[in-house]
């Protein structure tokens, strides 16, 4: 006899589906020091009883920028027990990174990343993009890197806020202390390259280390189900 399914029991029927969509990790051999590194020590997460997803990355990093996608389908795929987190990195001054890191933190202060996370990758790396880092056509340098106004100026028109009030957020007091913390992080996570997935603050990977970027999610699938078990 069919009985309708309760709603507490089709939330977590569809969370399974959902998650399922990133891969299937139980047919997957991932080792320990091949495919992920674990942290040590590990590292506080700040996700409460969710299981922190971190990305390490940066506006100004072209891999970042090609690996949206798979971040974005890697995103909508999680179960309600993981939260996503963005980690951005400043290790690349040559490149305006720090300018960037900056930026990301203000917008978050502000409440307007959702509409600029996606938008700071197109400012940047279309062609026709205003805050672009290279030459369209050389692809080199270009000689005046972007400051934190001409973001605000961009920020002003993507998301509808006073550039002036941006600048002043990003060069507050509490950003400038995210920028530190966030440089910590990177470095006692063990990062040295970006994009860098980390684990609840335990495991950390990349496309390369996972073998391919088709084999991130499931990876990260992976991971996410060894610590939900508990599992050393």
């Amino acid at each position: 006899m069919f009985k309708r399914p309760t709603l507490k029991r089709m939330s977590v029927l569809l969370f399974g589906l959902a998650f399922a969509a990133l891969g299937h990790a139980a047919e997957e051999s991932f080792e320990a020091g091949k495919h992920y590194f674990v942290i040590e020590p590990p590292q506080a997460t700040n996700t409460g009883d969710k299981v922190e997803v971190v990305e390490v990355f940066s506006y100004a990093c072209p891999a970042c920028n090609m690996f949206q996608p798979t971040m974005a389908k890697l995103k909508a795929g999680l179960p309600a027990n993981v939260e996503m987190v963005y980690l951005p990195a400043a290790f690349r001054p040559d490149e305006d990174w720090p300018v960037f890191q900056r930026a990301f933190y203000a917008a978050q202060a502000l409440g307007i990343l959702d509409k600029t996370h996606e938008a700071t990758f197109d400012a940047i790396w279309k062609d026709e993009g205003s805050l672009r880092i290279s030459d369209p056509k050389t692809r080199r340098p270009v000689k005046q890197m972007p400051k934190i106004e001409d973001v605000g100026a961009f920020y002003a028109t993507t998301a509808g806020i006073k550039a002036e009030d941006f600048v002043g957020v990003a060069n507050s007091f509490a950003v400038n202390t995210k920028m530190k913390r966030a440089d910590s992080m990177i470095k006692a996570y063990g990062v040295d390259s970006t994009p860098t997935i980390v684990v609840a603050g335990k495991y950390r990977l990349t496309a390369a280390s996972a073998g391919a970027v088709d084999k991130v999610a499931p990876l990260v699938k992976f991971l996410i189900e060894k610590e939900s078990a508990g599992k050393p």
